[in-house]
């Protein structure tokens, strides 16, 4: 068997308001609660399990995440819905816009926890040859 990321651990202020921010933005469902974790599953099998932590306890993390032109449209709209600060850059210098690195679109905004989330519709270096 090849090694597989399964799941990871996202702490937050709220469990379910992270998980729900997260699920709706990018048109996902919550795939289930167990223990202290409210899970979010990705197409690819992998598990975002959002768990409570105090906010002095939340370090905050960066998850980058590929998606296609639609989807990107889609959360992009809703970023801009709803006014969520978001930025081309990691160093939010280019603040209310969009990259178009290696050709694609990307984007960074924070969650409700303070996690920095980035969605790009290319991998970093372009697709393979």
């Amino acid at each position: 068997m090849s090694v597989e990321l399964n799941h990871t651990i996202v702490h937050g202020r709220d469990n379910r308001e992270s998980a729900e921010f997260f699920a709706e933005l990018l048109g996902l469902e919550i795939a289930g609660e167990w223990g202290p974790f409210v899970a979010v599953a990705l197409s690819n099998g992998v598990t975002l399990d959002f768990a409570t932590a105090p906010a002095d306890k939340i370090t905050p993390q960066h998850y980058a995440f590929l998606v296609s032109d639609e989807e990107f449209e889609a959360a992009y709209a809703k970023i801009e819905e709803r006014g969520i600060e978001h930025w081309a850059d990691p160093h939010q210098q280019r603040p209310g816009t969009i990259n178009h690195n290696d050709g694609g679109s990307g984007v960074y905004f924070l969650d409700p926890a303070g996690h920095a989330l980035e969605l790009i519709t290319v991998p970093y270096g372009g697709w393979p040859a």
